[in-house]
């Protein structure tokens, strides 16, 4: 067994293999490997677009949040002021009711004024009749006293 030879033959063995390597083993591992370096560099840039567009996506619903914010508290408004004019024409139907109320008290206490104050009338005047029946002891006719009273009520 001679060193030389051995050491010449697994030279050109480790020299074949690393030629087969070289041209079998080797393209497809680098292939892999920039495929994975593609795959990586377009996942880390569409997390970079998906940050962006969170971000983006962040202002808008702020942006609309706020703009939300101002047509509930411009709509709250409208409605108190709504309310305001609402309970305020309650208020004025609410005087003319009473007022018209007051009218018809008024106007019914008119009528049994006029009521009571016939009434006395008449009381006053059949007092008066029976007072001359017992003074002249007679009776006087129902046409004669209506014509009495009708002459006592012009002179009042």
């Amino acid at each position: 067994m001679n060193i030389n030879l051995t050491l010449i033959g697994q030279s050109i063995a480790f020299a074949i293999f690393v030629w087969f390597c070289v041209k079998y083993v080797w393209p497809p591992i680098t292939a892999a490997m920039e495929a994975r370096q593609k795959k990586i560099a377009d996942g880390l840039s569409a997390a970079d677009r998906a940050s962006l567009d969170l971000e983006l996506a962040q202002e808008k619903a702020a942006k609309e949040l706020q703009k939300a914010k101002e047509e509930a508290a411009a709509l709250i408004d409208q409605a108190n002021k709504r309310a305001a004019q609402i309970v305020e024409a309650s208020k004025d139907d609410a005087r003319k009711e009473g007022d018209k109320l007051i009218e018809q008290a008024r106007a019914e206490i008119q009528q049994e004024r006029v009521q009571a104050r016939d009434a006395l009338r008449a009381e006053v005047a059949a007092l008066a009749v029976a007072g001359a029946e017992k003074i002249l002891e007679t009776s006087v006719d129902a046409k004669a006293h209506s014509e009495m009273l009708d002459k006592l009520a012009a002179e009042l």
